[in-house]
């Protein structure tokens, strides 16, 4: 039965596309043309001018890292229980599943990033489990992961703030932290170590530049 007119699956099928994802070969997500024509269909959806930007509907310098490097090296993935940080689209998280990952949960709070994780990975041909809730103040990390992955969290330094911690203790309890970005401001580079970089190719023009250098890090 199809979603109810005015329920975020059906706001997210209705503005955004099928298409596929630069550099990840034939991977296809439901992805918007035009950022501030849809952050303004946003605000009228939800009848709050101060909604925020519609992260889910574009591919992310950091994200886009991650997925190549998992592409490159399924190894790390293969028979693994992972969790998707802030999940936006699900991008990460359906790649993780494509390389041979036992499971993925993508966590994301946007309402319209659930609904758009979900038909993407329908989409993809693979499941993907979907946690809308702030786990940022949860004192232990995900009970049932093996490997975390956190694309593009370090573009405000409030969230930024309140990621890396959180990391920390995921990784002080035994669980592998793969971290993805473009080179953003309050990224802590030096807690990190560098483990790949590639050239990626945003979907949106809110990024400095249509091609950027997105690099893969593990906590140091």
């Amino acid at each position: 039965m199809p979603p109810p007119i005015g329920s975020p699956r059906a706001f997210v099928a209705r503005h955004t596309r099928l298409q596929p994802v630069p550099g990840l070969g034939k991977l296809r997500l439901h992805l918007a043309d035009d950022v501030l024509a849809l952050w303004r269909a946003t605000q009228l959806a939800t009848d709050d001018p101060e909604a925020p930007l519609p992260y889910w509907a574009f591919a992310w310098g950091g994200g886009l890292a991650i997925a190549s490097y998992l592409r490159e090296h399924p190894e790390v993935v293969a028979g693994r229980r992972v969790v998707d940080l802030a999940s936006g689209s699900g991008l990460c998280a359906i790649v993780a599943m494509r390389a041979g990952a036992t499971d993925a949960t993508a966590i994301d709070i946007d309402r319209f990033a659930a609904a758009a994780i979900e038909l993407n990975a329908r989409a993809c041909g693979v499941r993907v489990a979907v946690v809308r809730r702030d786990v940022l103040d949860d004192p232990e990390p995900p009970p049932d992961a093996d490997l975390i992955l956190a694309g593009d969290c370090w573009y405000e330094a409030r969230f930024a703030a309140r990621v890396m911690p959180w990391l920390r203790r995921a990784n002080d309890r035994g669980i592998d932290v793969l971290l993805g970005d473009p080179g953003r401001r309050y990224l802590p580079v030096g807690e990190l170590v560098k483990v790949a970089a590639y050239d990626v190719r945003t979907t949106t023009e809110l990024e400095d530049l249509d091609l950027k250098r997105g690099t893969v890090y593990r906590l140091r």
